[in-house]
């Protein structure tokens, strides 16, 4: 008979990508983007289903990313010894249960306790996606691992909210959740018969907190990510009263659509390049995106510029994620599981304040106050990307 260490026993690395392991941890990210962000582009439907206001049910959104943030690192210290399929399979069923509450509940308090749920498989999710890809290859495809399993967020933005959107508004918002809970049963699947159970940490091997946060670059990492985050959120976020302020008002579905292509060609190009080109592409991703947002915050009207302005963000903040997660797993070595939380932490910061921040400075000043705080932002980080080329962003990879 096969025991649990022999079945959880990790497997030799491969000397090219694993396409179809890759496609799980991809899909695993599609879904917890998709159910993240679903509700926005179905806000009156639900708020009728449900019957509360539309300002209430948009904090399905909310409750999402607080959970996340709540749960990421006390359930990533209490499961680091579970093999790694397991842990995967179980927040999977926590996003299928979750889905299916939130397809088949008429009431509020049930609903947002669905997405509590959702929020906490979430943050499970994003702590082992990136340690999960870099497994599965050897040293010189790690990084290509890495954006081919985050790919699943961009690829949900551009693509799948607004495909669950224009569903939702035809066939009904409860049937576009089931489809997300179908979708979730059957990667459950091929998770279980595609991907190999990885070890977890033992007990002995795990650095405390505070110790991680002594790696040398590691504080520089997160406060990078933190930055950026919070920079892209309050934009995203608030894109439409920005671009209202430059005429543009109109062309927000455009905008959008625009930004998603670009963040696509990021991840390709971040997939191509990354392993080689570490930290040019840190450099290039705050540049872009100080770039991209000195030209917004100009306030032309102009079609043309604003157009390439938000293809240079996309083009900035598709790979960002890679960029960030392959910093900081290089700087936390063996312990890069462990880190990982504290990433997935700081990214849900940014975006808590991020709404936040930029709600408060649209209604106190106006969309203008907006760009200045993205720019200020943004050239914070090209400016501590610049100097921190030992430890945090190293010329070469360690």
């Amino acid at each position: 008979m096969t025991t649990t260490r022999e079945r959880t026993e990790p497997v030799r690395t491969a000397a090219r990508l694993p396409i179809p392991a890759l496609l799980a941890l991809f899909t695993a990210g599609f879904i917890t983007t998709l159910t993240e962000a679903l509700p926005a582009g179905v806000l009156p439907q639900m708020s009728h289903a449900l019957g509360v206001s539309e300002s209430a049910t948009g904090q399905t959104v909310t409750i999402y990313a607080v959970a996340t943030f709540l749960t990421a690192i006390p359930v990533a210290v209490a499961t680091s010894s579970w093999p790694r399929r397991h842990l995967l399979v179980v927040a999977l069923g926590g996003f299928l249960v979750a889905n299916l509450v939130t397809a088949v509940s008429l009431d509020y308090t049930v609903t947002m306790a669905a997405r509590f749920i959702a929020g906490a498989a979430s943050g499970v999710t994003w702590s082992i996606l990136g340690g999960y890809a870099q497994r599965l290859v050897g040293a010189e495809l790690k990084g290509r691992a890495m954006a081919f399993a985050f790919a699943g967020t961009p690829v949900a933005l551009s693509l799948g909210v607004p495909v669950g959107t224009f569903l939702g508004q035809a066939v009904g918002w409860q049937l576009i959740f089931g489809l997300v809970t179908i979708l979730s049963g059957l990667l459950i699947l091929w998770t279980m018969g595609k991907l190999p159970n990885f070890s977890g940490q033992k007990s002995a091997e795990r650095m405390p907190l505070r110790q991680l946060l002594r790696l040398k670059g590691l504080r520089t990492i997160l406060a990078v990510t933190g930055l950026y985050v919070l920079a892209h959120t309050i934009l995203y976020t608030y894109i439409a009263p920005v671009l209202a302020g430059v005429g543009l008002e109109h062309q927000v579905q455009w905008i959008l659509l625009d930004f998603g292509i670009a963040s696509i060609l990021s991840i390709w190009l971040t997939g191509a390049l990354v392993d080689r080109h570490h930290r040019r592409l840190v450099v290039l991703s705050t540049v872009f995106f100080a770039v991209a947002a000195s030209a917004l915050s100009l306030g032309s009207a102009s079609p043309v510029v604003d157009y390439l302005a938000v293809a240079a963000w996309g083009l900035a903040f598709g790979g960002a994620a890679t960029l960030f997660q392959s910093a900081l797993m290089a700087a936390a070595g063996e312990h890069a599981d462990a880190a990982q939380p504290m990433m997935v932490t700081m990214w849900n910061v940014g975006i808590g304040l991020g709404g936040l921040i930029g709600g408060v400075l649209l209604a106190g000043v106006g969309s203008e106050s907006l760009m200045i705080a993205v720019v200020a932002l943004v050239v914070a980080t090209v400016l501590i990307v610049t100097f921190a080329r030992n430890h945090a962003f190293p010329r070469r990879t360690r």
